[in-house]
């Protein structure tokens, strides 16, 4: 599956690929902020995630994001979605952004282009996400994408801390975001 937007092109990753993912994903500021992501992060994680990934084909979607450069497509981060690992009978949307690459828009574009798929590709009625309480500003991609806070908090592993930290909980139905998504084409 590829996607493209007006800045990315999103693409499964490929094992030529694991350089840069662990380049880009290996890093602290980001590892603490993902759920099964190891600290530190190894060129070896990096091969068994693009491995992973591959082999969850169709259940679970996980994708590269790439900026689109006059070199060349840049390896920026990765998003996708997949059966939730807390909310039983969910799917889950997660993501993760270089930290040069912060502040500049790109998770909520390969959002959009994400939930367009999950919600008229694949016909999910609903979707979930979450961040950890001390990284607010996941949360301001999330209430950009459309999801809307539970009011529920829940303990969500981090394997890269070492613990369980307390996480925000977010959801959207097919029915909001279809309205958001139309209003945004008038």
């Amino acid at each position: 599956m590829f996607m493209v937007t007006d800045r990315l092109f999103l693409r499964p990753l490929w094992p030529e690929d694991a350089d840069s993912l662990t380049a880009r994903m290996g890093v602290k500021a980001v590892v603490r902020n993902l759920g099964t992501a190891p600290w530190p992060y190894t060129r070896a994680d990096a091969e068994q995630k693009i491995a992973e990934d591959g082999s969850g084909w169709p259940a679970k979607v996980s994708l590269g994001i790439f900026l689109r450069t006059e070199t060349g497509p840049e390896h920026v981060g990765g998003i996708g979605f997949g059966k939730s690992p807390v909310r039983a009978r969910e799917t889950e949307l997660g993501y993760w952004i270089a930290p040069d690459y912060w502040g500049q828009g790109i998770a909520a574009e390969a959002g959009r282009a994400v939930l367009e798929h999950a919600f008229m590709a694949r016909g999910h009625e609903r979707m979930c996400a979450g961040h950890y309480v001390d990284n607010p500003n996941s949360g301001k991609v999330l209430r950009k994408l459309g999801f809307r806070p539970t009011g529920e908090m829940t303990m969500y592993a981090s394997v890269g801390r070492g613990c369980d930290v307390e996480c925000i909980e977010y959801e959207l139905s097919r029915t909001d975001w279809s309205g958001d998504y139309l209003r945004a084409a008038a």
